[in-house]
């Protein structure tokens, strides 16, 4: 019989808490080279939205995440991300467990967010921001709420974001400019305009862009990620896809401009060199941080009324 997770289960196995030290823990499994990760391929069905396929192997498991985004859903009522996380054992390939797609990328998005900026931001930061108050965005901001940081909420949609801060117990910033003027900052919108022009961040910042994850997308301008320490999930996709792939194809950075967040957390790479530093962390999504994740809610299987199902 195979557990089945639905979202509401999904966050009742894994807290924000628990997802960052879990995220933390696959980067550095991935750094090491103990766990591995073949390309995120990306089926387009545009201009609505695209698929995304993506694998993991490690800790004993095997991965694959078929999930979806498709931005103009919520208009029509619908979610942006739907999809399901398979698990399986990498001993016998039996699968071990199947978990709803869009809670495990908000859990991970949050998570991810959240570690990379505690990781690069300045010791004394004291001010933090989320743009974009979607499930993703709602998902970042809980999770600094967790980690005991208050945080500012903004949306181009005012309601949503005044309801999502009611919701969450942050605050309603009162533009998108006080927002973009945190120490932390973390922008997980649609990816279709520059929140952050060439000359805007500020000495001693620090912003995680989570929302540029595909082609085409991009939420900060080639001309500020010349100027900031640049950061990403994983070179070989990050560079292929959003923000850095811009400045990439440019010709403004190379492989050796850019350190991925694994390799700090795993001590093998610099991260923050003074408190003047502007820093960037560029994510496009690891299929290692959804196995992260399922990993940490098969733990808790035992302590849950879970749906099954038989494929025998």
């Amino acid at each position: 019989m195979i557990p089945v997770f639905s979202a509401r289960h999904v966050a009742a196995a894994v807290s924000p808490e628990r997802a960052v030290e879990a995220v933390r823990e696959g980067f550095v499994a991935y750094a090491r080279g103990e766990w591995s990760m073949p390309p995120k391929v990306y089926v387009p069905a545009y201009p609505a939205g695209d698929f995304r396929a993506m694998p993991a192997l490690g800790a004993g498991h095997a991965l694959l995440k078929w999930v979806t985004s498709f931005p103009g859903n919520p208009a029509l009522g619908l979610p942006t991300v739907t999809g399901l996380v398979l698990l399986s054992d990498a001993s016998d390939g039996s699968l071990r467990a199947a978990l709803d797609a869009g809670a495990v990328t908000a859990l991970r998005t949050g998570a991810a967010a959240v570690l990379a900026a505690e990781t690069l931001g300045r010791r004394d930061a004291e001010t933090a921001a989320v743009i974009g108050a979607g499930v993703n965005g709602r998902a970042a901001a809980k999770t600094f709420l967790a980690r005991g940081r208050s945080v500012v909420l903004w949306d181009v949609d005012e309601h949503r974001a005044r309801a999502s801060a009611d919701e969450l117990g942050a605050d309603l910033a009162r533009s998108r400019e006080e927002a973009l003027a945190a120490d932390l900052v973390v922008t997980v919108t649609p990816g279709h305009e520059i929140l952050l022009p060439e000359g805007s961040l500020q000495p001693g910042q620090h912003v995680s862009l989570m929302g540029a994850d595909g082609p085409g997308k991009a939420e900060i301008a080639v001309g500020e990620l010349a100027r900031v320490r640049v950061f990403c999930d994983d070179w070989e996709q990050a560079s292929h896809n959003g923000d850095l792939v811009h400045a990439v194809t440019s010709g403004v950075l190379g492989r050796d401009d850019v350190v991925q967040l694994g390799d700090v957390l795993a001590g093998t790479a610099e991260g923050r060199r003074s408190d003047r530093d502007i820093t960037i962390f560029d994510s496009t999504g690891l299929a290692i941080q959804d196995l992260a994740i399922a990993l940490a809610a098969i733990d808790r299987v035992a302590d849950l009324n879970l749906p099954t199902i038989e494929l025998q």
